[in-house]
């Protein structure tokens, strides 16, 4: 595998890539992502539905989510959160803060594209009648949560996540072997999954496949049913309430992680 230094060094051209590509690459491979990233929402909210212990449905999402990232690395996908360590190549001088602010807006909206599309099909396909429509009602009951969140903990919960996610493109891509990068990108993202660390790409699918659920009378009656409040689960609480918050603490948590490994690995990088 790649040293940190090394791993530096290498993501310099990387990112530097990423900043020049075509927007058309960009979008295509954005939504890919938000397709991948949601798949990780759609298997674990599908597992987790019935499980009434919480940390036993922590623990089966912590393991089942992480492949979700795992597959955006190895079909090359654009992931905004990942995609924060281009500030690597802007450190260096081998990317523009424009260049790597184009990459985060096109591959952004291509995220919530991909995510929002899964989130309604699984909605409105039938995909969430499992249970009796119990899958349903469990999305619902997931994204209200994610919306009663308050500024500063949505924001705080951001940072740590992001942290993560950066750590785990860091390993996956310093491994020389596909065993390599799946291990290396697994365990961190199973930690903040564990942890309920809130991730923006991720809340583009849970939070409108709650929404969505909640406009199919079936599930939406039996949430009412289930005694549970839905009234903070509108499209302007997960755009401005979790949804802008989140992405400021992503943002934050992850340029802050690449920052602090270019700071700590340059000289060495540049040296070698």
């Amino acid at each position: 595998m790649l040293s940190a230094s090394e791993f530096v060094e290498s993501y310099g051209a990387i990112g530097a890539g990423k900043a020049n590509a075509p927007a058309k690459k960009l979008s295509l491979l954005g939504i890919l992502a938000g397709f991948l990233i949601g798949m990780g929402g759609v298997v674990t909210n599908t597992a987790a539905h019935a499980i009434t212990n919480v940390s036993v449905a922590k623990i089966a999402c912590g393991l089942l989510f992480p492949f979700g990232l795992i597959l955006v690395i190895l079909t090359g996908a654009e992931l905004f959160t990942g995609n924060n360590l281009i500030i690597i190549s802007v450190l260096s001088g081998q990317a523009t803060v424009r260049g790597m602010l184009r990459n985060w807006g096109i591959v952004y909206l291509g995220n919530f594209a991909g995510s929002v599309a899964l989130a309604a099909a699984c909605a409105f396909s039938g995909q969430m009648n499992l249970s009796d429509g119990e899958l349903g009602v469990y999305a619902i009951k997931v994204a209200a949560a994610k919306c009663v969140l308050t500024f500063g903990h949505a924001l705080t919960l951001g940072i740590l996540c992001n942290i993560l996610v950066c750590i785990a493109v860091m390993c996956a891509l310093c491994a020389k072997d596909v065993t390599g990068r799946a291990i290396g990108a697994f365990v961190p993202i199973s930690f903040f999954v564990i942890c309920g660390f809130e991730h923006s790409v991720a809340n583009m699918y849970y939070i409108p496949a709650g929404l969505f659920a909640l406009s199919v009378p079936k599930y939406a009656q039996a949430a009412a049913a289930a005694r549970f409040s839905t009234d903070a689960l509108t499209w302007g609480n997960f755009l401005l309430r979790n949804l802008l918050s989140v992405t400021i603490g992503n943002v934050i948590g992850g340029c802050g992680f690449a920052a602090l490994i270019w700071a700590a690995h340059c000289k060495r990088a540049v040296t070698k």
